[in-house]
Protein backbone atom coordinates (compact mmCIF):
# COMPACT_ATOMS: atom_id res chain seq x y z
CA UNK A 1 0.00 0.00 0.00
CA UNK A 2 1.07 3.55 -0.57
CA UNK A 3 1.95 6.01 2.13
CA UNK A 4 -0.98 8.19 1.02
CA UNK A 5 -3.40 5.28 1.39
CA UNK A 6 -2.27 4.71 4.96
CA UNK A 7 -2.60 8.43 5.67
CA UNK A 8 -6.12 8.39 4.20
CA UNK A 9 -7.17 5.71 6.68
CA UNK A 10 -5.63 7.60 9.59
CA UNK A 11 -7.32 10.84 8.53
CA UNK A 12 -10.69 9.10 8.29
CA UNK A 13 -10.32 7.56 11.73
CA UNK A 14 -9.30 10.87 13.28
CA UNK A 15 -12.48 12.51 11.92
CA UNK A 16 -14.87 10.06 13.61
CA UNK A 17 -14.83 11.83 16.99
CA UNK A 18 -15.38 15.25 15.41
CA UNK A 19 -18.23 13.80 13.33
CA UNK A 20 -20.03 12.70 16.49
CA UNK A 21 -19.50 16.15 18.03
CA UNK A 22 -20.74 17.85 14.86
CA UNK A 23 -23.90 15.74 14.84
CA UNK A 24 -24.48 16.86 18.43
CA UNK A 25 -24.45 20.49 17.29
CA UNK A 26 -20.83 21.56 17.88
CA UNK A 27 -20.13 24.18 15.18
CA UNK A 28 -16.34 24.06 15.61
CA UNK A 29 -16.42 20.30 15.08
CA UNK A 30 -18.41 20.91 11.86
CA UNK A 31 -15.58 23.10 10.58
CA UNK A 32 -13.00 20.46 11.50
CA UNK A 33 -15.01 17.77 9.71
CA UNK A 34 -15.27 19.93 6.59
CA UNK A 35 -11.50 20.52 6.64
CA UNK A 36 -10.84 16.81 7.14
CA UNK A 37 -13.15 15.95 4.25
CA UNK A 38 -11.15 18.32 2.02
CA UNK A 39 -7.94 16.60 3.16
CA UNK A 40 -9.48 13.21 2.35
CA UNK A 41 -10.50 14.45 -1.10
CA UNK A 42 -6.95 15.64 -1.79
CA UNK A 43 -5.42 12.39 -0.55
CA UNK A 44 -7.85 10.38 -2.70
CA UNK A 45 -6.80 12.42 -5.74
CA UNK A 46 -3.12 11.73 -5.00
CA UNK A 47 -3.83 8.01 -4.65
CA UNK A 48 -5.70 8.10 -7.95
CA UNK A 49 -2.66 9.66 -9.64
CA UNK A 50 -0.38 7.04 -8.09
CA UNK A 51 -2.62 4.25 -9.36
CA UNK A 52 -2.65 5.68 -12.88
CA UNK A 53 1.15 5.88 -12.81
CA UNK A 54 1.30 2.31 -11.54
CA UNK A 55 -1.04 1.16 -14.32
CA UNK A 56 0.96 2.96 -16.99
CA UNK A 57 4.24 1.52 -15.67
CA UNK A 58 2.88 -2.03 -15.98
CA UNK A 59 2.52 -2.65 -12.24
CA UNK A 60 5.88 -1.21 -11.24
CA UNK A 61 6.39 2.16 -9.52
CA UNK A 62 6.73 4.78 -12.23
CA UNK A 63 10.08 6.43 -12.80
CA UNK A 64 10.23 10.05 -13.93
CA UNK A 65 9.89 10.36 -17.70
CA UNK A 66 13.13 11.22 -19.51
CA UNK A 67 13.30 14.55 -21.30
CA UNK A 68 13.04 14.46 -25.08
CA UNK A 69 16.27 15.40 -26.91
CA UNK A 70 16.25 18.85 -28.54
CA UNK A 71 15.40 18.98 -32.24
CA UNK A 72 18.20 19.89 -34.64
CA UNK A 73 18.19 23.58 -35.52
CA UNK A 74 16.44 24.58 -32.33
CA UNK A 75 13.68 26.52 -34.10
CA UNK A 76 11.20 23.72 -34.62
CA UNK A 77 11.52 23.75 -38.41
CA UNK A 78 10.97 27.48 -38.82
CA UNK A 79 14.50 28.04 -40.15
CA UNK A 80 14.88 31.21 -38.11
CA UNK A 81 11.95 32.93 -39.79
CA UNK A 82 8.77 34.26 -38.25
CA UNK A 83 10.00 35.54 -34.93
Amino acid sequence: MTQNFDKLGQTYESAREDMAKAEAGNKAACARVRKTMQDIKNLAQEIRKEMLELRDAGGKPAAPAPKAPPKPGGMGGMGGMGR
